[in-house]
């Protein structure tokens, strides 16, 4: 279609009145107040080149790290050429959700192989397709365990990700639910108010497992909190953790969940990422997303098929168990490529790497005058330092010399001042340490 733009006022006039106004603010219903009445002292238009040139200018004043401890949900992770070749294949790279399945077998098989390798990963029975991110998997495994329980109380610890829980919070915004945050003790849940606060009311109990400050959790005694008043148990993971860990499984979690962006997925300043989300069979028909089976054809040939849909497209809306439409189709295929590459041996290498190495840096760094640990729990890939300093000031000034040495914690939680959340994975040597550790140094 061809768009008409009048060259006249004269014209402009006439074809508003054939639609009955008099000018052109009618047609608009912003109140006056909000309007903004000066021009917008736009720069003159560029060329395609000069356009380059301005934009090129201004990258080039960025600071680029040239080494990163930075950790808390997404993480450097090396990912192996396997992965990008498979990606960039075209069948793949446009992947959408699919919607004509008869049209999309590659694309479902795919999404069933790591659908069967998340279930490995995890101990559970059944997985989905993939979520938005772990953020909002872990807020449709409380609503899922409200479905399944009838229960409107959640009960999350403040060592999950502060990110996370406002998720939790404005995904239950919309109901009858409440969530109600159970405070920690030297970096762990405190056990004894989790066992005060789960009543004939709550739904579930959710745990980041490790924690957001890298410390395991005692999950046996958690759990036997939690299934001793009927709540469910929901436990967010690392995948890379699970590598040398024990599984949600091996714990009697009844759904996991986990940010599933460390499995093969860049970066890529924040996003897009993936969520992990298994449960137990008796659960499948309440479980969020996507759900790719595999059956045979007519001609007895294995085909695959989405199945168990009971997503608001497909049913009367206040019957759907989500409003997730979609899955991350191409983060997903990168988690199972990732899988498939490093294989079980592979995954538990780059598990144990990152352990040794957080440990050493962790070692390292308390040897350093004004530095020392707040908590003293078994910790993964990420720990808490206490520095002589304001970690603002600290991480300003290493990050001249091209360093990002990790998270200020304080404005996550006020009791931690001169808190330093620091992560180390595989991809970390020990001169990667020692250039951190002497960075730090200069603060003692």
């Amino acid at each position: 279609m061809i768009e008409y733009i009048p060259k006249t006022d004269h014209e402009e006039e006439e074809m508003l009145g054939v639609i009955g106004v008099a000018q052109f603010d009618d047609l608009l219903e912003i109140p006056a107040g909000l309007r903004l009445n000066r021009p917008l002292h736009l720069p003159k238009p560029l060329s395609q080149m000069e356009l380059k040139r301005e934009l090129t200018a201004l990258s080039e004043k960025n600071i680029l790290p040239s080494l990163s401890f930075l950790g808390g949900g997404a993480y450097d992770h090396f990912i192996p050429s396997t992965v990008g070749h498979v990606l960039s294949r075209s069948e793949f790279y446009t992947a959408y959700t699919p919607y004509q399945a008869e049209m999309s077998q590659g694309l479902l098989q795919t999404i069933y192989e790591y659908q069967t390798m998340l279930c490995r990963l995890t101990g559970m029975e059944v997985a989905n397709a993939s979520l938005y991110d772990g953020a909002s998997a872990l807020a449709e495994a409380a609503l899922m365990a409200i479905r399944i329980t009838g229960r409107q109380q959640i009960l999350i610890s403040d060592t999950v990700h502060p990110h996370h829980r406002q998720v939790v919070s404005t995904y239950l915004s919309g109901f009858r639910s409440e969530a109600i945050e159970i405070t920690s003790e030297g970096g762990q849940t405190n056990l004894s108010v989790l066992n005060q606060s789960v009543g004939d009311e709550t739904a579930a109990v959710l745990i980041q497992y490790p924690n957001f400050f890298g410390q395991l959790e005692e999950m046996e005694e958690i759990e036997r909190i939690a299934h001793s008043r009927g709540a469910l148990l929901i436990m967010s993971v690392d995948p890379i953790s699970l590598g040398i860990l024990k599984t949600p499984g091996e714990y009697g979690a009844d759904i996991a969940v986990g940010e599933g962006q460390g499995m093969g997925n860049g970066l890529n300043y924040g996003g897009p990422y993936v969520g992990l989300f298994a449960t137990r069979r008796d659960h499948i028909r309440q479980m969020p997303g996507r759900l790719v089976g595999r059956t045979t054809d007519l001609s007895g040939r294995p085909a695959f098929c989405l199945t168990l849909q009971t997503r608001e497209q497909h049913i009367r809306r206040e019957r759907a168990t989500s409003n997730i439409c979609t899955n991350q189709a191409l983060n997903a295929l990168a988690a199972a490529v990732y899988l498939a590459t490093v294989g079980k041996e592979g995954l538990k290498e780059v598990a144990t790497l990152s352990l040794s190495r957080a440990h050493e840096a962790h070692r390292e760094i308390l040897k350093l005058p004004g530095y020392s640990a707040p908590f003293n729990v078994p910790f993964f890939k990420e720990f808490v330092i206490r520095t002589p300093a304001p970690p603002s000031h600290i991480l300003k000034e290493i990050r001249k010399s091209g360093l990002c040495g990790g998270i200020d914690l304080s404005p996550y939680y006020p009791a931690l001042q001169n808190a330093l959340l620091i992560c180390c994975t595989e991809k970390h040597t020990t001169q990667d340490v020692s250039r951190l550790v002497d960075a730090l140094g200069k603060f003692s």
